[in-house]
């Protein structure tokens, strides 16, 4: 991975307020409404949780929530945070859990983090393998195409100049040589940073509008990606 833990640990403390809170609610409950309706329960594995504010809002609803991350400075507010949930301090490249273990592993804004080529490949292949066959893979990272992030992120703790942003072909290819077949592969959300908080309601609807415009929406904040998990052929056949 380009970006060492230590950046995160140094972090960790700030991280959660690199964002108005009323943003940050936003794509909370904007993600938590898309994960619950691609799967709608049981054991699910974050990549990259960070502080587990995602994990937790899914513990809440019942899931039993795993969160994966290199950094131990985010793991231990994580762990504060939603104390029911599972902090795990590893890498995405390989994670220290068995084949088909999971009914749902997603990860968010983590892959430009990782950057290098082959090590986010090897994170796709690794998020595959331990899904369930049938079992959902959710890939939610930053559009390229969108020309706002190179000055949101310029200004933003967690990022250094290191990330390298990750297409949704790259994203896809990925996932399929893991084996996995993609289900959807969508770009959402437009509600930026400096949205004052007596606009969000009026930017999620504009958002909305947004999505649903095939020549705009390629240009949406984040590339979505579904995935299932390819059934395991029996024993016995090739």
């Amino acid at each position: 991975m380009s970006m060492s833990a230590s950046h995160f640990d140094d972090i960790a403390t700030v991280y959660d307020e690199s964002l108005p809170a009323h943003v940050v609610e936003h794509y909370l409950r904007k993600r938590v409404a898309f994960l619950t309706a691609v799967c709608s329960g049981g054991r699910a594995l974050d990549v990259g949780c960070g502080t587990g504010a995602l994990a937790e809002r899914l513990t809440d609803r019942g899931y039993e929530v795993t969160g994966v991350d290199p950094s131990e400075g985010m793991l231990e507010i994580m762990r504060r945070r939603t104390p029911q949930s599972t902090a795990v301090r590893a890498s995405a490249t390989e994670l220290p859990f068995a084949d088909d273990s999971y009914d749902l592993v997603y990860t968010v804004a983590t892959l430009h983090h990782i950057a290098e080529r082959d090590a986010v490949a090897a994170a796709l292949g690794e998020m595959v393998r331990v899904a369930r066959p049938g079992g959902r893979i959710v890939i939610w990272d930053h559009n390229p195409r969108n020309p706002y992030w190179t000055l949101l992120m310029a200004r933003v703790p967690q990022d250094t100049g290191e990330e390298r942003l990750v297409g949704d072909r790259e994203v896809m290819e990925g996932l399929m040589a893991g084996g996995a077949r993609i289900l959807s592969a969508q770009q959402l959300g437009l509600v930026p940073d400096f949205t004052p908080p007596r606009m969000v309601r009026a930017a999620a609807v504009a958002e909305r509008w947004f999505e649903a415009v095939p020549r705009l929406k390629s240009l949406a904040a984040h590339n979505v990606i579904v995935a299932a998990k390819r059934p395991q052929p029996p024993r016995g056949t090739s």
